[in-house]
């Protein structure tokens, strides 16, 4: 009886919004999204370096784009509408695909994984779930409530300007700390990730593609982290004030 079920149940995972194939191009779609956006938001952050006004500049700048075509924070407005959905269908793809895998091993191999394989496969998992609660506690403090968790003084007035609520955040150490360790797992997240990604959009067709995509994933992530953790550095060693 249970192997008669066996084809029904391929045939239910091989639909075509079901697939493993469309979850995983769904996966590289919107990890390539995530890749652009910390990408440009890295670039913003390096803007704490040309000071206050310059900073909060540009942090007005975000809310005026588009305008007068779209209302002000209408392009802020629509890029969170794409990454907030983005953020759904990457975590519904990865849980779903990783339900498939256990499903398809109700039982260990009898030849283990290598130690690489291991890790990389668990780290991508639990350094999601860590990413996803950082980005969480991120939005909280700057976007949605805009908490002052530093020695800034007068809350009310710090939290109105960017700049300040950036710096007042930073100047406190176990936030640093915080910080420090999350870019650390979105620099191991992008290495992966965008090496997955290559390899299921058909572009690390051959071994030197493997070795360049492998290459890419790994510079993306450097730069990116490095990109992020230099401004909370500067800011609790008083570079930046």
């Amino acid at each position: 009886m249970a192997i008669s079920t066996l084809p029904a149940k391929r045939a239910k995972r091989t639909g075509k919004t079901g697939s493993s194939v469309y979850l995983k191009t769904v996966m590289a779609v919107t990890g390539i999204i995530f890749v652009l956006y910390v990408l440009a938001h890295m670039y913003g952050n390096l803007k704490l370096f040309a000071g206050h006004a310059a900073y909060n500049e540009y942090a007005e700048g975000l809310r005026t784009l588009g305008t007068p075509e779209l209302p002000r924070h209408g392009f802020l407005t629509i890029m969170e509408i794409v990454l907030g959905v983005s953020v759904v269908l990457h975590i519904y793809a990865a849980v779903t695909l990783w339900k498939r895998s256990k499903t398809a091993r109700p039982q260990r191999y009898a030849v283990k994984k290598t130690v690489v394989q291991s890790f990389s496969s668990k780290w991508m998992r639990w350094g999601g779930l860590a990413l996803l609660l950082f980005i969480i506690w991120h939005l909280i403090e700057f976007t949605l409530f805009k908490v002052n968790v530093g020695s800034g003084g007068q809350g009310a007035q710090v939290t109105q300007d960017p700049f300040e609520l950036v710096v007042h955040t930073f100047d406190t150490w176990w936030m640093t700390l915080i910080y420090l360790v999350a870019m650390a797992a979105l620099l191991m997240h992008l290495h992966h990730g965008v090496w997955s990604a290559s390899q299921t959009l058909g572009l690390a067709g051959t071994p030197a593609a493997r070795r360049y995509w492998k290459l890419a994933g790994l510079a993306i992530g450097v730069i990116v982290a490095v990109g992020f953790i230099v401004p909370p550095l500067f800011i609790l060693f008083g570079v930046i004030k």
